[in-house]
């Protein structure tokens, strides 16, 4: 179908950009586990959610200030 509409993502590629999109604007991870009908959290945070590398080093960032000795 999607060969016919000329799309060339997946629409489960779409889903995924939905739930990495809703993540990164700090909606809450159950909200967007109820938006995009899933069951358990576990699989939404673990499948469609993915952090990217400023992320991962903002909240190192933050765990450094945390621990921080002055």
């Amino acid at each position: 179908m999607r060969e016919r509409l000329g799309l060339e993502a997946r629409f489960h590629d779409l889903r995924h950009t939905r739930v990495t999109l809703l993540l990164g604007l700090g909606i809450p991870p159950h909200v967007v586990r109820n938006i995009v009908g899933r069951s358990a959290l576990e699989v939404t945070m673990n499948i469609y959610a993915r952090a990217d590398l400023a992320e991962e080093r903002a909240a190192l960032d933050r765990l450094g200030t945390l621990l921080a000795v002055e």
